[in-house]
């Protein structure tokens, strides 16, 4: 992997930005779209975009849309001993959330914090058991001693709390540890692909970036949809992979190359696009695995917009999402960056006329 790459992700997983609240996201990836496009444009909701203009106003429009938040909380209320209640933003396993550190964002700064557990010592005397956890149960603590000081320090109710890591290598350096992965790989493989692209002239207006408040919703997808009508679609996302007995019966394996999302509870992908999907990966020899998800992208909600948007998902899979350590391979980062790259240059008119309804010219 070149230097450049790493850093990007790197930068990326580390910055926090949880949903509805993605400026610190939205403001790195402005900076870096800016050389890259002809111009920027962010819809309502702060969904972010930059535009390559293709000067035949007849030609097809292709969005690339990631998305920028992560899976994260909310302060709800505020404890009379300075411990804070949440919501979730996003799906959280609860078994994952205790004894983390997380960052409480504030308008006067962000400050540490940890979500509570309760040790071993204080649940012998009920013989060890505990009932079912539930997120909402888990208090926050930053080491405020009263409501009263943690609203000195500018706490209060719709502040969020994101979670914390370093992103690292692992030891054969074939795969990376980071939080976010779902979906700043998406942000990195936007920008990746604008800067092999720079210097081409593309058969397509380009439309490329990333959507708000996609893990509370899909919600960021209609309003940029509409801004923009584009003809196709794709989502570019991480999925679960669930790789960890062995079996080639399931769907999402680490190191097989990029996700060819088939079916999910929200999209069937339409043949002519699965269709060039599959002859484009296979002409330029760039590995990938057919995935059946339980969750949803953006796609979902794209291809029921406007009169409908043929949309798909060129997507990785990686272990742990939704959590802090979330493990990915960086075989799977570069056969989608190539798939991104190659699908953007291969999408002249004729071949959208042929996946939109079967025209050859």
């Amino acid at each position: 992997m070149e230097k450049k790459t790493e850093s990007l992700i790197k930068t990326l997983t580390e910055l926090q930005s949880t949903s509805g609240h993605e400026r610190n996201v939205r403001e790195f990836m402005r900076k870096e779209l800016e050389p890259l496009v002809d111009r920027i444009e962010q819809d309502g909701l702060g969904g972010i975009f930059g535009i390559r203009e293709h000067q035949d106003a007849n030609a097809p429009k292709i969005m690339i849309a990631a998305h920028m938040d992560e899976v994260g909380f909310m302060v709800t209320n505020i404890t009379a001993t300075g411990l804070l209640k949440v919501s979730p933003l996003g799906g959280w396993n609860p078994y994952v959330v205790s004894a983390q550190r997380f960052t409480l964002q504030t308008r006067k700064g962000d400050y540490p914090v940890i979500s509570s557990s309760i040790p071993p010592h204080l649940l012998r005397a009920a013989g060890g058991q505990q009932a079912a956890v539930k997120v909402t149960d888990i208090l926050f603590d930053a080491g405020f001693t009263s409501k009263e000081e943690a609203e000195e320090y500018g706490v209060r109710p719709g502040d969020t709390i994101v979670p914390i890591v370093e992103t690292i290598w692992t030891a054969n350096k074939k795969r990376m540890i980071a939080k976010s992965w779902d979906n700043r790989y998406g942000c990195t493989v936007v920008l990746e692909a604008l800067r092999e692209l720079q210097n081409e002239a593309l058969p397509n207006t380009l439309i490329a970036g990333a959507n708000v408040q996609e893990e509370v919703g899909l919600r960021g997808t209609g309003p940029s949809v509409t801004k923009f009508n584009p003809d196709l679609f794709f989502a570019v996302d991480c999925s679960a992979a669930d790789d960890l007995t062995g079996s080639k019966d399931t769907f999402g394996h680490l190191d097989q190359g990029f996700l060819l999302r088939i079916l999910d509870p929200g999209l069937i992908t339409l043949p002519r696009m699965k269709e060039f999907l599959e002859d484009t990966a296979l002409t330029h020899n760039i590995p990938f695995q057919y995935f059946v998800s339980q969750g949803g992208t953006d796609a979902g909600k794209a291809h029921l917009m406007n009169q409908g948007v043929p949309s798909t998902v060129i997507g990785v899979c990686a272990r742990y999402i939704h959590t802090h350590q979330t493990m990915f391979s960086i075989k799977d980062y570069e056969a989608a960056r190539e798939m991104v790259i190659q699908t953007i240059r291969a999408l002249d008119r004729s071949t959208v006329n042929t996946i939109l309804d079967g025209r050859t010219n």
